[in-house]
């Protein structure tokens, strides 16, 4: 009897857990998607959020990572898809296992935004994997992540809340391209997806 009430029991902390989680992911998604509306330089508009699209809620794709802090790094020009540049240096080294695969990403900061108080913080983390072109945007995806999500040496990652650039909407953006360091050889099902709606042209 105690094995079966020991197995229900972590059956039933496992759903709790699950739905929780798919809650959190639902209302960041919310979130992400009424950014659209207010931020007044975006590309989308109300009518367009219907052709946003993300794959199902997978906590599997929320790991940790061990960070390794670089030294001496250069300040580089990071190319952009519109054929210019924005200044990044690279911050730290992540290392992870996903998928029984043990994976490796850099972490950067944008030089322009150091002086910032509101985004001096900011870790830049765009990355392409095997999906791109297929079920999601074919110039990879960013995660946003902050230098106080680093503790003891580690931080959370989670690629369902992975997200398109702007230039997955529209042109006239300087949306930076993911170095080929951060290129994944794997499928990340998670996070957003292609978008269905008409490209924009300013």
């Amino acid at each position: 009897m105690k094995i079966s009430f020991l197995v229900v029991f972590s059956f039933i902390s496992f759903t709790v857990f699950a739905q929780n989680y798919k809650e959190q992911i639902a209302k960041h998604r919310e979130a992400y998607k009424a950014d659209f509306i207010k931020e007044t330089r975006s590309p989308l508009k109300e009518a367009d959020l219907k052709d946003l699209h993300f794959f199902d809620a997978d906590s599997a794709y929320k790991i940790t990572a061990t960070v390794e802090i670089l030294k001496n790094e250069k300040i580089f020009n990071m190319p952009t898809y519109d054929g210019t540049s924005k200044e990044f240096i690279r911050y730290a080294q992540i290392t992870f296992t996903l998928k029984g695969k043990k994976l490796k990403m850099i972490l950067y900061r944008n030089i322009s935004l150091l002086t910032n108080p509101t985004y001096k913080d900011l870790l830049f983390l765009p990355f392409t994997d095997e999906t791109n072109s297929k079920i999601t945007y074919g110039g990879g995806r960013y995660i946003d992540l902050s230098l106080n999500d680093i503790k003891d040496n580690r931080v959370e990652i989670d690629f369902n809340k992975a997200y398109n650039p702007y230039c997955a909407y529209s042109d006239g953006y300087r949306c930076p391209v993911p170095p080929e360091e951060n290129d994944l050889a794997i499928s990340i099902l998670a996070g957003e997806k292609n978008y269905t709606g008409t490209k924009k042209h300013q």
